[in-house]
């Protein structure tokens, strides 16, 4: 059964920091991205930044030299380093992982809230 455990979400007040983790366990297939999704309310679920398994980062520009995506192949784990949060940055955040066939799976989702 695949599992896909993120932790790291919380509240924050504007200019600080938090760091998403996501482990994903009972993978039967070969992970090519991993990465990380957001969701505002009343918003469409947009993609934050996801990696490959080659290296290769990609980010929304809205998190561009805030936020710094890595990943552990050997541990099946990505994290998103989050710096300067701004209130905008409010969502849940879902990690998801996908193979080059494109078989997706998602996490539950962990709540970010930045606010004074």
């Amino acid at each position: 059964q695949v599992q896909l455990v993120e932790s790291g979400g919380g509240l924050v007040q504007p200019g600080g920091s938090l760091r998403l983790s996501c482990a994903a366990s009972g993978i039967t297939f070969n992970i090519n991205n991993m990465g990380w999704y957001r969701q505002a309310p009343g918003k469409q679920r947009e993609l934050v930044a996801d990696t490959t398994s080659g290296g290769s980062t990609n980010y929304a520009e809205s998190v561009k030299g805030r936020f710094t995506i890595s990943r552990d192949n050997a541990k099946n784990t990505v994290y998103l380093q989050m710096n300067n949060l701004k209130p905008e940055d409010t969502a849940v955040y879902y990690c998801f992982v996908k193979s080059l066939i494109g078989t997706l799976r998602w996490g539950q989702g962990t709540q970010v809230t930045v606010s004074s």
